[in-house]
This record gives structure tokens, sequence and C-alpha cells, in this order.
């Protein structure tokens, strides 16, 4: 699975690890993440990222 990164601040998404304090499972792809998911460091939307 593909990592995404954070435009705004650089925080990574790493489906591996998912979001924890998010409610977000380990293996959980950034495609599968609910639409009003936000960067859990800055806040931003998914639009905001990029795959790396």
């Amino acid at each position: 699975m593909d990592k995404w990164r954070c435009i705004a601040c650089g925080y990574i998404y790493d489906p591996a690890r998912g979001d924890e304090d998010g409610g977000i499972e380990p293996g959980t792809s950034f495609e599968d993440l609910p639409d009003d998911w936000q960067c859990p460091v800055c806040g931003v939307g998914k639009d905001m990222f990029e795959k790396v």
C-alpha cells in the first residue's frame, strides 16, 4: 500500500500503521479512509495529501 504525505505539514499516512487516534485500523488504505478524515497533525482534509 502507498504512503501519503500531507502537503500542509508533512505528516505521512502509512496504511500499515493506520491512525490510532482517529480510529483508523492498521491496514486501511488511504482510498478507504472516510471522506471526512483529517490530518491528525494539522486538520486538513484528504484533498491536501499526495502519494509518496
